[in-house]
């Protein structure tokens, strides 16, 4: 089962690419938080952060293309069928 995805057992679950821009939101507000904090440690997580961020962006896309590429070649998802791929 899984806990924050969508899955037959979870059917009130997210889905991936909502997950990640709900993070990427929480990592954006903390980082306005500390803008302004001239110490190194500051400017080094502030850093760690924006990568972070970019990295987000990049996972949130391939996340997309997935939803999309099943999106056209099944459909939407059905709550009582199969699964639109792999195995149940």
């Amino acid at each position: 089962m899984t806990k924050f995805l969508v899955s037959d057992d979870n059917l009130d679950g997210f889905k991936l690419e909502d997950i990640l821009r709900a993070i990427r939101k929480d990592i954006l507000y903390r980082c306005n938080k500390i803008t302004d904090d001239d110490r190194s440690e500051a400017g080094h997580v502030l850093s760690n952060n924006i990568t972070i961020l970019g990295l987000l962006t990049d996972a949130i896309e391939l996340a997309e293309d997935s939803s999309l590429v099943l999106q056209k070649s099944f459909g939407p998802t059905k709550q009582d069928g199969p699964p639109r791929i792999g195995s149940e």
